[in-house]
């Protein structure tokens, strides 16, 4: 067995020399040390990484980290929300504002101020997106009826020119990003608003399927980074299951497993279903993703330089 070490803090200690200290440690710190060794393993094996997070994290900073990871091309394969594509679209023209968990949630209605946990979003900022989207759309419209997400989403991303936007990078370095559920988002609510003249433009939510299996069936090896849960969690393991699963696997999770819910369920779990290989490494992390992912994508920058 391994003994506990105890961190040995010094001045100017870096990121990724600390993260190196954590796998030792205990507790979570040990998790977040598993998952970092992981990563770097699915990239040292060139293995198709695949990226997944939910709406609220690009609400908050971790746009930012998104973006860099784009720019850098340290992920193959966005699998995400209709909620991160609205905020990371309007962030790239006005902000979003810090409040407070537990503020006057009736006063905010009252002053149009939209509530996202301690994140303040104006109701003005979907006005903003309606402006955005609709000439999007029309152009989208002159080419072709119906569309794929992937299609409208680069559409976003080539219109987009704020570097702190990772759909910007992903459009400049061809990485493709897919969003199974991009209906259930204000940019829904949009296509529906084009609609109403628009009768026979819509979007075929299942027009990706085969593009994203074809990467999934003719990769080498896969891995999944995923944080938070839900779709872009089931969706990302999921269409592996067309190669046997995947051979590597880091989730950082919040919710628990107790009810049964698949945003709670474990990496183990998923072994049973085929998801992740029964030869896979794979580790969940408990914790805030917002607190321990900057951390590990700082580590892993700061090795690539």
């Amino acid at each position: 067995m391994d003994s506990v070490r105890d961190y040995r803090l010094k001045k100017g200690m870096g990121v990724a020399e600390l993260l190196s200290q954590m796998g030792g440690a205990g507790f979570q710190a040990t998790k977040v040390g598993e998952a970092l060794d992981v990563i770097r393993k699915m990239k040292q094996e060139k293995a198709t990484v695949f990226f997944a997070f939910t709406a609220n994290m690009a609400a908050s900073g971790l746009r930012g980290v998104f973006a860099e990871l784009m720019k850098e091309k340290l992920v193959d394969v966005v699998i995400t929300t209709g909620g991160a594509i609205e905020h990371d679209f309007i962030k790239a023209d006005e902000p979003y504002f810090l409040g407070d968990f537990n503020m006057d949630d009736k006063e905010l209605h009252r002053k149009e101020i939209n509530r996202l946990g301690n994140l303040l979003i104006p109701t003005d900022r979907y006005v903003l997106l309606e402006k955005k989207m609709k000439p999007i759309f029309t152009r989208l419209y002159e080419k072709k009826k119906i569309i794929s997400p992937s299609e409208l989403i680069s559409e976003i991303g080539k219109e987009t020119k704020d570097e702190g936007s990772f759909l910007h990078w992903a459009y400049r370095n061809k990485i493709p990003v897919f969003c199974p559920g991009i209906t259930d988002s204000a940019i829904g609510l949009n296509v529906y608003f084009f609609r109403q003249q628009h009768k026979d433009f819509g979007i075929d939510v299942s027009a990706d399927m085969k593009a994203l299996g074809d990467i999934v069936i003719n990769a080498d090896k896969t891995g999944a980074i995923i944080l938070g849960g839900g779709i872009a969690k089931h969706h990302t393991i999921g269409v592996n299951i067309l190669r046997g699963g995947l051979d590597y696997g880091i989730y950082v999770t919040t919710a628990q497993p107790w009810d049964g819910s698949l945003s709670g369920a474990r990496t183990n779990e998923a072994i049973s279903w085929g998801k992740i290989n029964e030869k896979a490494r794979h580790v969940t992390v408990d914790g805030d993703a917002t607190v321990i992912f900057p951390l590990m994508a700082c580590a892993l920058l700061e090795g690539r330089k």
